[in-house]
């Protein structure tokens, strides 16, 4: 009888240990940290912006122990699919075709406009050179609008593409563009009408991740209900941003 107590001590003392252990696993939040306002590195080398401030509280409300990782954008869902972290959190717009790779969160970002910005109002976004950042939505739009697409690897070097000629337009977020232009002095302007793309910015996760996707979607929500995702998202991107 004793040798069955202790037996069965020893059981409820593992199991305990183990249910302690899956409740300390840490979350790895992949982003870019290349992407002002979304995500950046400070001068201190560390995440910082929108979404910082967005995982690190839907961690704290979910319980779960996250830390971030950085990895450039051309390679995001293909390292989060072979397990390099477990979320994505950079930006990343909800659409169909992502949707067939990974799982997304419910979003924590409204639609957002995209926008062309150029070096003259003169430019024809329709028929003329436009450089984007390589696999996001804004490409996708310029190759089906009829014009020409130049892909890069990051944002800045899809600006940077105006700036030497090498492109007519780049077309982007909208809230990204807006600092770029407005400290230009007068040598970046937008052009053309702003485009509504996609379903919002969720996380991404694995298909197979499903708890975790229920439990991120939670603190998300709560974040919806109590009114504190619209004060971040007022924070960064401004008075005139959409909220929920």
């Amino acid at each position: 009888m004793k040798t069955l107590i202790l037996s069965s001590a020893v059981l409820a003392l593992t199991a305990g240990a183990a249910l302690a252990e899956s409740h300390m696993q840490t979350v790895r939040l992949g982003t870019e940290g290349a992407y002002p306002p979304y995500n950046f590195l400070n001068d201190a080398g560390e995440v910082d912006g929108f979404e910082r401030e967005v995982g690190d509280e839907v961690c704290a409300r979910a319980e779960l122990t996250c830390e971030w990782v950085t990895n450039d954008w051309d390679s995001i869902i293909p390292n989060l699919v072979s397990g390099n972290y477990d979320t994505i959190i950079a930006g990343m717009s909800i659409t169909d075709e992502r949707d067939e790779v990974i799982d997304f969160t419910q979003n924590y970002l409204p639609p957002a406009p995209s926008a062309y910005v150029a070096a003259s109002e003169e430019v024809d976004v329709m028929g003329d050179v436009v450089a984007a950042q390589t696999t996001t939505i804004q490409a996708g739009h310029v190759a089906d609008s009829g014009a020409a697409l130049l892909e890069f690897a990051t944002p800045e070097e899809a600006v940077a593409a105006v700036r030497n000629g090498e492109a007519e337009a780049v077309f982007a977020d909208k809230d990204f563009l807006v600092p770029i232009v407005e400290a230009s002095g007068g040598e970046l302007v937008f052009v053309g009408e702003d485009v509504s793309l996609g379903n919002g910015i969720g996380i991404g996760l694995r298909e197979s991740d499903g708890e975790l996707r229920e439990t991120l979607d939670a603190a998300i929500q709560s974040m919806k209900d109590d009114g504190s995702l619209n004060e971040l998202i007022l924070k960064w991107f401004g008075e005139d941003a959409q909220t929920f």
